[in-house]
């Protein structure tokens, strides 16, 4: 075996050491109504709309497969035939989910139930300004940015590695939840274990799949991945668009008062 051989060889042993670590897919929320967004999400659902030059949903999409995670699924409802052109534009699979109109997000995330491994899930409305991807993951994580004062956010408290050891709503100087997640495998199956038994009860119908994760919080061990202030952009409102993107002022002043 001549010197080349050798280092070839060691470099292929060293990357199957990363096997159990690498990122399986992605599942891209994109079936809400974007209810806050109305009128204009009458017409285009959030993921589509064009923010800087570039439509959200797509931005998303080519930062994934740049960070080369192999498959992307898409889960629509709201406006679903609207998203029907991402599948011949990009190797990507469309999912439907037919609970989008009466229940929350939890509904998303069981559609593409059959997929989840390592399996990094999105919110198709997110606006990375840098590509936050990784083919690789070590463990479950939740984003997180740093409010400086008081926040309506879900607030995160950690040990000393970063495990998320409770969440609530609202806090004051603190991380909270924002952009994308991952979940191994161990957390997917433990969740869809969870959500398989609670799907049919009343009182989940109306909750996020987030709210879940935070009943069930010791037995789904996640961990926060911090980011600094201006990578990761969430637009609640159309206010908070405009802010971001000047370009939909026009669209915003045109609207009667």
């Amino acid at each position: 075996m001549n010197q080349n051989t050798f280092l070839k060889y060691l470099k292929k042993k060293e990357y199957s050491r990363l096997e159990p670590y690498r990122v399986e897919n992605a599942v891209i929320l994109a079936a809400g109504f974007a209810s806050r967004f109305a009128p204009l999400s009458y017409t285009t659902p959030k993921a589509l709309l064009r923010v800087r030059g570039e439509i959200l949903i797509e931005r998303q999409i080519s930062q994934l497969l740049e960070a080369g995670i192999p498959k992307i699924y898409i889960v629509t409802g709201y406006q679903q035939e609207k998203f029907r052109y991402l599948a011949d534009k990009y190797p990507v699979e469309l999912l439907y989910n037919p609970e989008y109109a009466v229940r929350n997000n939890h509904s998303s995330v069981y559609a593409a139930r059959e997929y989840l491994g390592n399996s990094y899930i999105c919110s198709a409305d997110n606006y990375f300004t840098e590509n936050v991807f990784c083919p690789y993951q070590y463990h479950a994580c939740y984003s997180a940015l740093y409010a400086d004062g008081p926040t309506e956010e879900y607030c995160l408290t950690t040990d000393e590695s970063g495990k998320i050891t409770d969440v609530v709503v609202g806090g004051h100087d603190s991380w909270y939840m924002l952009g994308h997640v991952y979940f191994d495998r161990a957390f997917s199956r433990k969740f869809l274990e969870i959500l398989e038994r609670e799907y049919d009860l009343p009182e989940t119908r109306d909750l996020l799949w987030e709210k879940i994760y935070m009943k069930h919080l010791t037995e789904l061990p996640m961990y926060i991945r911090r980011y600094p202030s201006g990578v990761i952009y969430e637009f609640d409102t159309l206010e908070d668009l405009c802010l971001f993107d000047p370009s939909w002022n026009a669209y915003r002043d045109s609207l009667p008062k």
